[in-house]
């Protein structure tokens, strides 16, 4: 967007016509990431600049360079949904930032890279004590959990949360916050090792999902009853299940299909235990809806990491030039927590 001379952004000094980035190469078959150097984004009203310190990397970014899940229209093409650093230039009409303000941020895209044209509504400042790299690790998955686990499916101190793949980035965020706010915690994790690292995180109960049966687990841990609230990012196989481990009345939430997209299932459960079964996804949502998200993030989530209650949890670091390496790091699912790419 070209604003008038009267309507020109408020710019740092210093900033370049072009920058580095990581793109989507695409060889026959082969779909993979490497630098290359773009285009400086321009800001909209609404938007401010940001000088990219770091950027969190998350599953959608592998779905995308498969070609599985493309940028809404009008996002950036580069990979990468949430990111820190300075703001370097703010449009005319946003009076919440100024330049020089640490922020993290959520995006559509564009992550992966120096700079990045970011919705003023969809930053949040870095909080006390926590670095750049911390900060950058935060936005896609506590966006993603708040809005599941809270707004939609109203988690209450109380109740049982059962979350999936608890050493995902998704699942170390689910376990903090569902204990913070009063939840009795279950998690499932591939081995022993990664179980115990749901527990120290706060776990309950975590359970090896390769050696026992999560839903007999589930329903012994809770006397029968079964867990309130469910957020699956499994699905296949993994729904009839989910509708067998649910308490009566219990919600459920399915927000990416690791075992796919399909399954074959009795719903009778369903309409028996007068199950809620919902779907969702953060991306394409319009920019006053995840501005509304970070708000309460800001009020009820940002205080829990300045006292110290929940914390980051990052399993590895790497300069933003492999990228390529992060992904396969995440594939290879060994990771606790998340991997962040240092921005130079």
């Amino acid at each position: 967007m070209t604003l008038p001379d009267d309507l020109a952004p408020s710019l740092a000094p210093d900033l370049a016509k072009d920058m580095q980035a990581i793109e989507i190469r695409i060889d026959g078959e082969n779909r993979y990431l490497a630098a290359g150097k773009v285009a400086m984004p321009q800001i909209a009203q609404g938007e401010v600049l940001v000088r990219i310190r770091a950027a969190g990397v998350n599953r959608p970014d592998l779905m995308q360079v498969a070609g599985m899940y493309p940028p809404p229209p009008g996002a950036s093409e580069i990979p990468g949904l949430e990111l820190s650093g300075e703001i370097v230039a703010t449009a005319p009409d946003v009076t919440t930032w100024k330049i020089g303000d640490q922020v993290c941020a959520l995006v559509t895209g564009g992550g992966y890279a120096q700079y990045a044209a970011v919705p003023a509504a969809q930053c949040l400042p870095v909080p006390a004590g926590l670095s750049m790299t911390e900060a950058a690790s935060l936005p896609e998955t506590f966006f993603t959990v708040w809005h599941n686990v809270f707004d939609k499916a109203g988690l209450k101190s109380g109740e049982t949360f059962l979350v999936h793949g608890g050493t995902s980035g998704i699942g170390t965020t689910a376990i903090q916050l569902a204990k913070a706010f009063g939840a009795r915690v279950i998690t499932t994790a591939g081995s022993d090792d990664k179980c115990q690292a749901c527990l120290d995180l706060g776990a309950d109960i975590a359970i090896n999902y390769k050696t026992q049966d999560f839903v007999e687990q589930v329903k012994s841990a809770t006397d029968g009853k079964g867990a309130d609230v469910i957020l699956d990012m499994v699905a296949g196989d993994y729904v009839g299940r989910n509708f067998k481990a649910a308490a009566m009345e219990g919600r459920i939430l399915i927000i990416a299909f690791l075992n796919g997209p399909k399954a074959e299932t009795n719903f009778t459960p369903l309409l028996l235990k007068r199950l809620t079964l919902m779907g969702s996804t953060l991306r394409a949502q319009p920019v006053a809806n995840k501005g509304a998200i970070a708000e309460k993030l800001r009020q009820q989530v940002w205080p829990l990491f300045e006292n110290g209650t929940i914390k980051p949890v990052i399993y590895q670091t790497l300069p933003m030039d492999q990228a390529q390496q992060a992904h396969e790091i995440l594939q290879g699912g060994a990771h606790v927590g998340k991997v962040v790419l240092e921005v130079p």
